[in-house]
């Protein structure tokens, strides 16, 4: 059994594709069947349903995989904890984030620390959490700026920020001058929301439900900028957290009356994983960025 042939039936497994999984792995499609098919000879076992456009786990390959996958999670770490004991400062770190907060929180934070540790390189992945937790506990991301909480057994999680979230209404609406508003104030008013599977969006309907309200939506997105050019343009209202607030015509945000409508912003990584220097300087630099209210919160 090679440490290649575990990397090419996990790229198949992530990709359920043969095709997919030989150009992520810069390999012949062939070469890498052969491979696969050599290791089901030694397992003894067929690890992979082939069809003729997907490959699919069997029962076999289902209880294989998370063995293979923590192989090459420990080889790669004992590799990196060998060249770190060699003295190399230097590094890697592959950091993810969901979407609502990427543009936001990191790019201060990372241009800061790239000046102080410029031998560290730092690779940003943007998504979704559930797929930011998939790369995690397949090793392909090394930790995850996340809404708190997340599901899951295994991981750890570091509280950062803690964000009030604002209501966005247009400059001219009847509300725009108020000091702080109630969502029932607005309860009737068309509403302007981030798509289904965002984070914050289950921020927003809990607000509403401890207002008890519903939010008339007539506008979905997966994007605050796009939300905030409709909200100019007086399509509706929407709520933001406090690090989407920024100066915008046409737009007032106003901090709403709930102190619980907030969300967490956390660091969550895998229980038991060993953390390089590279990705302890940058945690470090992360949490004391966060304390300083580095992305104005």
């Amino acid at each position: 059994m090679e440490l290649h042939q575990l990397r090419y039936f996990c790229a198949v497994a992530r990709t359920g594709n043969f095709t997919r999984a030989a150009e992520a792995e810069h390999i012949a499609q062939p070469s890498l069947s052969q491979q696969i098919l050599k290791l089901e000879d030694e397992l003894g076992a067929r690890l992979f349903d082939r069809f003729s456009r997907s490959a699919k786990l069997t029962h076999f390959g289902v209880a294989f995989l998370p063995r293979a996958e923590a192989i090459l999670r420990q080889t790669g770490e004992a590799k990196i904890q060998i060249q770190e004991m060699a003295g190399a400062d230097k590094g890697h770190v592959v950091i993810g984030a969901i979407p609502t907060l990427a543009p936001y929180f990191l790019p201060p934070v990372l241009a800061s620390f790239t000046r102080q540790h410029a031998g560290i390189k730092v690779s940003v992945v943007e998504d979704m959490t559930s797929a930011l937790l998939e790369k995690l506990h397949e090793g392909r991301i090394d930790l995850a700026l996340l809404v708190l909480p997340v599901p899951g057994d295994g991981l750890s999680c570091d509280e950062l920020i803690r964000e009030r979230m604002f209501a966005v209404l247009p400059e001219g609406h009847r509300l725009a001058s108020s000091k702080k508003l109630d969502l029932r104030q607005i309860s009737n008013e068309s509403f302007l929301l981030l798509k289904e599977g965002h984070c914050f969006r289950e921020n927003t309907v809990s607000a509403c439900r401890r207002s008890r309200m519903q939010p008339r939506v007539v506008f979905e997105s997966g994007q605050f900028s796009t939300i905030l050019a409709m909200v100019a343009a007086g399509m509706g209202v929407s709520l933001v957290p406090r690090m989407a607030v920024e100066k915008r015509k046409l737009c007032k945000f106003i901090p709403l009356a709930d102190a619980r409508a907030s969300r967490r912003v956390g660091l969550v990584q895998l229980k038991n994983h060993y953390s390089t220097r590279a990705q302890q300087a940058l945690i470090g630099h992360l949490k004391r960025s966060a304390k300083a209210g580095a992305c104005g919160n």
